[in-house]
């Protein structure tokens, strides 16, 4: 996905990983592919830095660290996020009400290395999709830089 508009420029960009996305590259590799958290946000970081942005990444196996953090997207300059709620897609209605607190003043874009909806009947429902800015899944490791498009061509609408 290329785009033609010039990205903004000093743009603060955080990846907030939820519960269990610290195994990645051990934990069902079929599934989840065998790139490391590690390599996923150094991608990201370097696709971020190629535009001038600075990346932040959290990754927390706790509901909330992770809603704390996305609260202090409200007053830290925080300009766009990606959120991989992991597990806490389908069972969390706090992170849905707090992605609501914040999406009106920073864009959030849901990412998801598999497709949740192909997967276990439980997978299926996502509370923080409704409230999101946008939604990537299915590509892998992949995910997390269509994820970072997406942020581009919200902060860059006119």
């Amino acid at each position: 996905m290329a785009s033609s508009a010039t990205p903004p420029t000093a743009i603060r960009v955080l990846a907030l990983h939820g519960p269990n996305l610290n195994l990645l590259g051990h934990r069902e590799p079929h599934i989840y592919g065998t790139a490391g958290l590690d390599a996923v946000d150094a991608a990201t970081r370097a696709r971020a830095e190629q535009w001038g942005w600075t990346y932040e990444s959290l990754q927390s196996n706790h509901e909330g660290v992770l809603i704390d953090r996305l609260q202090a997207c409200l007053d830290d300059g925080t300009g766009g996020v990606l959120l991989n709620p992991a597990g806490l897609t389908h069972t969390s209605v706090s992170l849905r009400d707090t992605v609501a607190a914040v999406i009106d003043k920073v864009p959030v874009v849901e990412v998801h290395l598999s497709i949740p909806e192909a997967r276990e009947p439980f997978r299926h429902q996502s509370y923080v999709a409704g409230v999101v800015s946008a939604r990537v899944s299915g590509l892998g490791a992949e995910s997390y830089l269509v994820g970072l498009e997406a942020l581009r061509c919200l902060l860059t609408r006119t």
